[in-house]
């Protein structure tokens, strides 16, 4: 059963910055076999894409509403994909959730479809308000 954790969310104030981490410690394959992405959950609100990185991490994705804000990383030695997250806004605030889809190369527009994963976290809540 493939595993992912996440944490690292918090409570922060507008302009604050947040780092969520999701591990993934039971995956039979190599980390590196599979694209992960970030999603997240507002109250009342559906579940909306992020930001997703390839499996190798040499390509990313960032929907305009993070550009130039979130940075996604990864580091397969440790089975771990970082979301780091700066000048945050009110609406920034949800339920953050990763998910593992094993894909090699570059995914396109389908790593922001959450039906295209195959195995979720259970998230962590994110709350930037002053």
């Amino acid at each position: 059963q493939l595993q992912l954790v996440e944490s690292g969310g918090g409570s922060v104030e507008p302009g604050g910055s947040l780092r969520p981490s999701c591990v993934t410690p039971t995956f039979t394959s190599p980390a590196d076999y599979y694209t992960i992405g970030w999603f997240r959950q507002a109250p009342g609100k559906g579940r909306e894409g992020v930001s997703c990185i390839s499996s190798s991490g040499g390509t990313t994705y960032y929907k305009d509403f993070v550009k130039g804000r979130f940075t996604i990383s990864r580091d397969n030695a440790k089975n771990t994909v970082y979301l780091q997250m700066n000048s945050l806004r009110p609406e920034d605030t949800g339920i953050y959730y990763c998910a593992a889809k094993r894909w090699f190369g570059a995914s396109g527009s389908m790593c922001y479809d959450p039906q295209w994963y195959n195995y979720w976290g259970q998230g962590t809540q994110v709350t930037v308000s002053s």
